[in-house]
Formats: C-alpha cells, sequence, structure tokens
C-alpha cells in the first residue's frame, strides 16, 4: 500500500488543487443553474441537453438522430430512445424520416420545443460566460 503520511503539496500542486476546486465549484454551480432555466421553461435538465444537442448539431442541420445523440450525451441508447419518446410526447421533438436515407429517422425541434430551449439559453448566458472563465483559470496552469 502506498505511503499515506500527510504531506504538504508545493506550491504549484497547491495552486493547481485550489485552481480545480474552484473550477469544480463553479461547474457545480453551472449545473445547477442550467437546471434552474430548464425548469423555469418547463424543461428537465436533461430534456434541456437533449434539445441542446439537437439544435446545435455540429453539421448546422438543426437536427440529429438517436445515434448521435448517443454519442454527444454519454448515455445509453434505450436511455436516449425514453428520452426521446418523452420529449416527443410533450410536443418538444418531432421525427421524420431522412430525405437520403429511409431506414434512418431524425429528429428536429417543434416550435414549442425551441422556445422553451431558447428561452432557458438565453437566460443562462451570464453563467456560461462566468463558466468559461473558471475554464481558463483552470487551464492557466497548463
Amino acid at each position: 500500500m502506498a505511503d499515506l503520511k500527510q504531506r504538504r503539496p508545493g506550491p504549484r500542486l497547491e495552486a493547481e488543487l485550489e485552481r480545480t476546486a474552484a473550477f469544480r465549484t463553479e461547474l457545480r454551480r453551472f449545473l445547477h443553474k442550467t437546471e434552474v432555466a430548464a425548469l423555469d421553461a418547463g424543461l428537465t435538465a436533461q430534456r434541456y441537453d437533449l434539445l441542446l444537442m439537437i439544435k446545435a448539431a455540429p453539421d448546422g442541420s438543426e437536427t440529429s438522430t438517436v445515434t448521435r445523440l448517443c454519442t454527444s450525451l454519454d448515455l445509453r441508447q434505450s436511455a436516449v430512445t425514453e428520452l426521446v419518446k418523452r420529449a416527443i410526447e410533450a410536443g418538444f421533438v418531432r421525427r421524420e424520416q431522412s430525405a437520403s436515407d429511409g431506414r434512418v429517422f431524425v429528429l428536429r425541434l417543434t416550435e414549442d420545443g425551441e422556445a422553451r430551449l431558447m428561452g432557458a439559453f438565453n437566460a443562462l448566458a451570464r453563467e456560461r460566460k462566468a463558466f468559461v472563465e473558471a475554464f481558463r483559470f483552470l487551464t492557466d496552469m497548463i
């Protein structure tokens, strides 16, 4: 077993620990504020993430598939499928057959889904800026 004696970290390590703790604090604050903003917009935090990932598709299409969402949300296919199903039932997402591949269904936000997403997203402008600053503070050590 490793030597568990209490040793004082050096100044560089101590500074890195402090920056990491500050970043983790900001991350937790950001996640909490996101949850509050999502709830204010009539969404759960998971639905907010789902709608955001669809709207912000890397190819600019503002669409996604369950497979792509599994990757971006880092969830299993069964969890994403259930999340999508509930978002469709709530009227936030619609499913359309792909024009280029009839075997594939793409997901797109409804007007209501987009309005709720943008309400929460806009409410988080200050928090996103603070989070970016916390990340910069952390990475200044690297």
